[in-house]
């Protein structure tokens, strides 16, 4: 029987020095969890010839392994992993090289949960480049410091700090191929969902064929057969962008050309192999409304729920949504009144986090999530019944903007901000 145990550690050791992962999307996360314990038991053993990198193994392992899961405990363990690496590092240039992980591991819990604390200490832990940095370690430092950059800038949230940051990450990417210091299709992949960003907020055909051209390329090069998530997530951004482009300039071509696309993607692997990777897929889809059904916006949510999670957040608010449209358009009033006393019944047993200000994680996203499904669900008794039934207010759809923008969550504070009466703008 095929051993994939050992097949892992030849591949790894076939590219020691490299962060290359795509190899990990042919495996699920049992296994890839399997081996990021395996790396780490290797790595404490008294008799490990080379614990440093057997430590950063195990922290790359256990990074991606709670990217596709969202797993807390996953994230944790390649802290520790890092942290050990950093300990059994023997020159300089390991030390850089665990502190990148370091950084890594914190980026990709703001890309998980958000929060501006996360990212300003992924930013202070980035090490500065050095000349006794091995051409690989200053490479991976320069696409680190890059990918920070895009994601202060998507913060920002103007188009002008997008295209700084677009221009940083070219040069990254002319780096890191230039010194071969590893794969660079997510570098390309992050620059062309940047470059669709700013080109959609500024309409720049310019941005927007810029991106069209690299996520053919991405498309292109990526195998189904050896790289299905790399590929899921170009189709994705393709199908998102012409998504935007076809509501602009309200093209049912586009459209359908789109919904084909991301159909596409959602077929390049089943949910268990990367759940995460499949709750964004079905996200990108549901911001057409009715393009996704509710059961599956249900089991979106049951992927992503109770992790403090950004996608499971966002899953719970468009079933919230989708459901408050389902119910407006029967004219079902008790539905609608059943969705209110649920949410209000969640609401009176769970404490709310402390506000951003006090502690920048703890911002309930799950909180600002039921107060604009409450404000949904009281515009849509308004219409139904000719009478305002507010159940919500003013001040707290601003408390859930504050925590969206907080945690980097763009998409709900948009949703709170429309939702806020008028007169509750200046509170």
């Amino acid at each position: 029987m095929f051993e994939f145990g050992r097949e892992l550690k030849k591949l790894f050791g076939a590219a020691p020095d490299t962060e290359d992962l795509g190899w990990l999307e042919l495996i699920g996360p049992e296994l890839l969890a399997r081996e990021a314990r395996t790396q780490c038991t290797d790595a404490g053993r008294v008799s490990c010839a080379k614990p440093f990198i057997g430590w950063i193994r195990g922290a790359i392992l256990w990074r991606e392994h709670a990217r596709r899961t969202g797993a807390s405990d996953s994230l944790n363990r390649a802290f520790t992993a890092a942290g050990d690496a950093r300990r059994a590092a023997r020159t300089p240039d390991e030390t850089v090289r665990a502190d990148i992980e370091t950084a890594l591991c914190l980026m990709a819990r703001f890309d998980l949960c958000g929060g501006v604390a996360t990212l300003d200490l992924a930013v202070r832990t980035a090490p500065e480049a050095t000349t006794t940095q091995r051409p690989t370690t200053a490479a991976a430092l320069t696409a680190l410091h890059a990918r920070l950059r895009l994601r202060q800038a998507r913060l920002a949230g103007t188009s002008d700090i997008l295209l700084r940051a677009a221009a940083l990450m070219d040069t990254a990417v002319q780096v890191v191929e230039a010194d071969r210091a590893g794969p660079s299709e997510e570098l390309r992949l992050e620059r062309a969902a940047l470059a669709l960003e700013a080109g959609v907020m500024r309409r720049d055909a310019t941005l927007l064929d810029q991106a069209g051209r690299e996520l053919r390329r991405l498309v292109s090069a990526a195998d189904p057969d050896r790289r299905p998530l790399a590929r899921a997530r170009a189709l994705t951004l393709c199908a998102a962008g012409l998504s935007a482009l076809a509501a602009l300039a309200r093209d049912d071509a586009a459209h359908a050309q789109a919904k084909l696309l991301f159909e596409g993607a959602a077929d390049q692997f089943t949910p268990d192999h990367s759940p995460l990777d499949w709750v964004a897929i079905q996200l990108a889809r549901s911001a057409t409304p009715g393009a996704v059904s509710l059961t599956t916006l249900r089991q979106a949510e049951a992927l992503g729920g109770g992790q403090s999670l950004i996608l499971g957040a966002l899953a719970r608010d468009r079933r919230l949504e989708a459901e408050t449209r389902t119910a407006e358009t029967a004219r079902d009033r008790d539905l609608l009144q059943t969705l209110r006393d649920s949410i209000l019944r969640r609401l009176s047993v769970v404490r709310r986090a402390p506000a951003p200000a006090e502690n920048s994680d703890a911002g309930d996203l799950d909180w600002a999530v039921d107060q604009i499904a409450l404000a949904r669900l009281d515009a849509a008794s308004a219409r139904l019944t000719g009478r305002a039934e507010q159940s919500t207010s003013g001040f707290a759809l601003f408390e859930a903007a504050e925590i969206a923008r907080d945690r980097g969550v763009s998409d709900l504070a948009e949703a709170a901000e429309a939702l806020m009466p008028v007169r509750s703008i200046n509170v």
